[in-house]
């Protein structure tokens, strides 16, 4: 040991001959670096301005944060880095500070490591896409109308979810509701173009562009466009009853002619509920030879399981064979027609359940693709297609006890034009009937489930714990549920309405 040159106490050897609190009282590592800096942010948008001119967007307390606000700081150039982070700050405070620890070599090579914290002022300030859009709505440059020729709004429902899972809504100026989509309008043609790539790797669609000259300057000569993208989805749904075209047919080893759609996505998949065999229809083929769907879901009936055999060996993942004795839950007390087929349900439907199927004896089946299957070619179509398990004597006695969701979803704030605005007023009750559709298919389709942010609904979960505890009665409820540990936090959801509460008291 040696003594310090300054204040004589003990101490290990070192270049500079004097402790570690002489050395940071004679020098201070941090001169020169900026401890207060201003950022500007878009509230509507919710980006940060990279001077000159480009906005970035980032979340609190994320890396991306974390690295522009480094950035931003001057004089770090002289110094070693060796470690930053956020130091917690109120969210409505627009204070944003940021603990540095830096290492820097002083007084005949000793290095000394010092930590500073630097705030930052945020400062509120529309961009400019942002301000056109607020002066003027109509400032757009590309619009991408979303269509489906289907008489719900199921897939839409869907494909909401899905644009607010992967954020694609964000760089849209405004949305408006038509009476068979939407349209998505975006200050950039390349806005645009992300969004219709991104809807063809979702579902199954087709698109074409357009533009129209808005100005042009013969001086410069410059022109000035507006671009339109139609994107038309394949006009068959899940659950949906169709007749494969006969030369489809024969390149899938002749299946069919009817099949029942079981999964849509970028590609749809047909089961053939009598042979189960499963086909994969692509896009583009698709829209080579396209079909529309022969039966919907609207028209499905229920019946009744009066008897389920079940044959193990032609079990595939979840399906298997089973030959069924059903009859329409309409027949009971009337008559004692029953019918006997074969399903793809044999490990779900037990005896004494409920199903839902279409009626192919009183469901006539007009399709000019039906008259090429003749001689050998001639397919086996039943008289029942069931399709799904039915649970809604479940989900009535659930409503009766007081059981509500305990689960949530977030919505896109979507504009309607005058004339959905008078076609909604007596549609809103079919709206609320494809919601809950759309609900059910979520709390029985894993798969679907899986692709979806659900949120907790703290309420919902609060009231069906009070409900459960003077009501003993749920032996018979099976139902499917969402799974609780399926559930994302509410604070997502929670923290994006008390932000735009709190942008909407400032203003």
């Amino acid at each position: 040991s040696v003594l310090c040159c300054l204040c004589a106490i003990p101490m290990h050897p070192n270049p500079s001959g004097m402790c570690v609190e002489c050395v940071r009282t004679q020098v201070d590592i941090t001169e020169g670096i900026s401890k207060n800096c201003v950022v500007t942010y878009c509230s509507q948008c919710e980006r940060y301005l990279q001077p000159p001119k480009h906005w970035i967007r980032a979340d609190l307390e994320s890396k991306e944060l974390l690295t522009f606000c480094i950035k931003r700081i001057k004089g770090l150039q002289k110094v070693k880095l060796v470690d930053a982070g956020f130091v917690w700050t109120e969210p409505h405070s627009k204070r944003l500070k940021t603990k540095l620890t830096i290492q820097k070599e002083v007084l005949n090579g000793a290095i000394l490591q010092q930590t500073f914290v630097t705030e930052f002022v945020v400062e509120w300030r529309m961009c400019d896409a942002c301000a056109r859009s607020a002066a003027n709505s109509d400032q757009w440059n590309a619009c991408v109308q979303v269509r489906q020729k289907v008489e719900h709004k199921r897939t839409f429902l869907f494909l909401e979810q899905m644009i607010l899972k992967h954020g694609m809504e964000r760089d849209a100026i405004g949305i408006k509701s038509q009476p068979d989509g939407l349209d998505f309008y975006y200050g950039h043609r390349s806005h645009g173009l992300r969004f219709v790539d991104f809807l063809g790797s979702v579902v199954a669609t087709r698109s074409r562009g357009d533009k129209q000259l808005v100005s042009h300057d013969a001086n410069s000569n410059t022109y000035n466009y507006r671009f339109t993208f139609f994107v038309e989805i394949v006009p068959v749904c899940k659950e949906d009853l169709v007749v494969i075209p006969f030369k489809l047919s024969k390149e899938f080893g002749s299946v069919g002619p009817v099949m029942l759609c079981t999964r849509v996505s970028n590609s749809l998949q047909f089961t053939d509920p009598v042979t189960m065999r499963q086909i994969w229809i692509d896009q583009e083929k698709y829209w080579r030879q396209p079909f529309r769907a022969a039966a919907t879901a609207k028209q499905m009936i229920e019946y009744v399981i009066l008897d389920v055999e079940v044959d193990q060996s032609t079990r595939q993942g979840k399906l298997c064979m089973a030959d069924v004795e059903v009859a329409r839950s309409s027949d009971f007390g009337v008559n004692d027609t029953t019918f006997f087929v074969k399903t793809h349900l044999g490990n779900i439907l037990q005896a004494g359940d409920t199903a839902l199927g279409y009626d192919l004896t009183n469901l006539q089946i007009v399709d000019p693709e039906m008259e090429k299957y003749s001689g050998k070619h001639q397919g086996v179509v039943p008289d029942v297609f069931l399709v799904k398990k039915s649970y809604a004597e479940s989900r009535r006695r659930r409503r009766e006890r007081g059981v509500a969701r305990n689960w949530r979803l977030q919505r896109m704030q979507v504009e309607e034009d005058e004339e959905t605005q008078q076609r909604s007023r007596g549609s809103a009750d079919r709206m609320a009937q494809d919601e809950e559709l759309f609900y059910q298919e979520l709390e029985e389709d894993e798969e679907t489930r899986a692709q979806v942010q659900i949120f907790k609904d703290e309420n919902a979960i609060n009231a069906n714990v009070t409900a459960a505890a003077g009501d003993d009665d749920d032996d018979d409820d099976d139902a499917p549920e969402v799974p609780i540990e399926e559930l994302l936090d509410e604070l997502t959801l929670l923290q994006r309405q008390a932000d735009d509460e709190d942008d909407e008291n400032d203003l």
